[in-house]
């Protein structure tokens, strides 16, 4: 009966805990910010979904090493497919800067926005965890710093053609960006 007990009041601080990190990296002004622009003449979120920890967790067959595509300096990206068996890239941070809540919300309202050819597409966040992770369309090709910095395969007499390319493309998707991404007017 002990046993039993202690299981159940475990359950209960672990669902405490998850709903606090919800709530403090903004999930309940996500909320409410997609529901408002749903409504809109844009389509609110244009597919981006607040996945669970568990959801991730079982993508990434609970983040094996075997999924990982890459590691950096704020985290890690792990290969994942997801139960309607798309592939995605999910970043697992390491720490989180201190920003506000509602503007991370708002910036994750608008990344789900944006739809250009140069600009992974972001499919979602999860924020039931100390740090959210998010979750990105998967591509294929190798990673950019292969490209950039040459590796196994790649021409080397091409090389400098692909990083004058992959510059022009970046400018340009930055361009596009500040440009034409912006988050819309909140219905009156």
């Amino acid at each position: 009966m002990c046993f039993w007990l202690y299981l159940g009041l475990q359950k209960r601080k672990l669902i405490k805990a998850k709903q606090s990190f919800f709530e403090h990296n903004g999930g309940v002004i996500l909320q409410q910010q997609m529901r408002s622009y749903s409504g809109t003449a844009g389509g609110g979120g244009g597919g981006f979904k607040i996945f669970s920890e568990e959801e991730l967790e079982k993508a990434t067959n609970n983040f094996v090493a075997d999924q990982i595509l890459g590691r950096g300096g704020h985290g890690i990206v792990y290969k994942g497919v997801l139960e309607d068996k798309t592939v995605v890239a999910i970043k697992k941070s390491k720490v989180m800067e201190a920003t506000e809540t509602k503007e991370f919300a708002r910036e994750m309202l608008i990344l789900s926005q944006i739809n250009h050819r140069n600009v992974v597409k972001l499919h979602g966040c999860c924020l039931e965890v100390e740090v959210p992770m998010l979750v990105y369309e998967y591509v294929s090709n190798g990673t950019l710093c292969h490209y950039i910095h040459g590796g196994e395969g790649l021409d080397n007499n091409k090389a400098l053609d692909t990083r004058l390319r992959i510059a022009a493309e970046s400018a340009e998707a930055l361009s596009y960006m500040h440009s034409s991404a912006f988050a819309p007017d909140p219905p009156q």
